[in-house]
């Protein structure tokens, strides 16, 4: 049936993967884009299929740099862009805008719907004003930025990457978190990082509750200085400074929940 089969070793990597083939880190339909060549078009009339054809067309003609004017709040625009680019909305978007993204640089003037940036990969999405809820949504990898406050359940079962949030948020963010970190400057709402596996939240305000094995953490240095280094880069201050926030991660009494006998469950939750 043409299958083999093959021992897993380093060995076996070193085959598949090596750091100086540069084609190993971009996909093999991903377009060769100039950042220094700059279109723009205006999206009031164009539907949502048209808008994102309309982005991959640019790209293929070697456009780094798309301006998108009147996007109207329409939903799902720019999903599934994968490949380098610095794309900037002037504008509001609806729901599920820049999904599965790996990889753009996206600058958002206006507001976000539910499910922004939802299983992002690489790349960094910023929005200057607030978003819905589910932002961020199972990511991956990249930076989530939003300088405004976001609704409920951001980061859920958020398995990498950094969101950021200059205001406040809902309840349950950072539901079944795995991995990555969150850094809310505000206030957290109730049952925060609830059945959360890994991954840190830093918390700048109040936090209304913790969720199920979500406990307190200790600041440390690194922890300090990574913060002021990525707030940095987005033009973001901790208003109390860094030192004074809290740290959230995993108790880890979950992670053998299976296990567990009935009686236990019920004493965890």
């Amino acid at each position: 049936m043409g299958m083999h089969t093959e021992k897993l070793s380093g060995r076996t990597q070193q085959r598949f993967f090596s750091p100086t083939e540069e084609e190993n880190f971009t996909y093999p339909g991903a377009y060769d884009v100039d950042f220094n060549k700059r279109a723009e078009f205006d999206a009031d009339k164009l539907s949502t299929t048209e808008i994102n054809l309309k982005i991959r067309e640019l790209m293929k003609q070697g456009y780094g740099t798309i301006v998108i004017r009147n996007p109207g709040a329409k939903h799902a625009i720019a999903v599934g862009i994968l490949n380098k680019l610095n794309l900037q909305i002037e504008g509001s978007l609806g729901y599920f805008g820049c999904g599965l993204v790996d990889g753009p640089n996206i600058h958002i003037k206006g507001r976000v719907g539910w499910s922004c940036a939802e299983n992002m990969l690489a790349g960094t999405v910023v929005i200057e004003k607030n978003a819905g809820s589910t932002f961020g949504a199972a990511i991956r990898g990249g930076d989530l930025v939003c300088k405004g406050d976001v609704g409920a359940r951001m980061g859920i079962d958020q398995k990498g990457g950094t969101i950021i949030v200059g205001g406040r948020c809902g309840a349950f963010c950072g539901f079944m978190m795995q991995r990555g970190r969150m850094v809310i400057l505000g206030d957290a709402g109730k049952n925060l990082g609830d059945s959360m596996y890994d991954g840190t939240i830093y918390v700048g305000g109040k936090i209304a509750g913790l969720g199920v094995d979500a406990v307190p953490g200790e600041m440390n240095e690194l922890d300090c200085k990574w913060m002021e280094a990525k707030l940095k880069l987005y033009g973001m201050k901790a208003p109390n400074g860094v030192k004074n926030m809290t740290k959230i991660v995993a108790g880890k009494q979950l992670w053998n929940y299976d296990n567990l006998e009935p009686s236990e469950k019920k004493l965890i939750l």
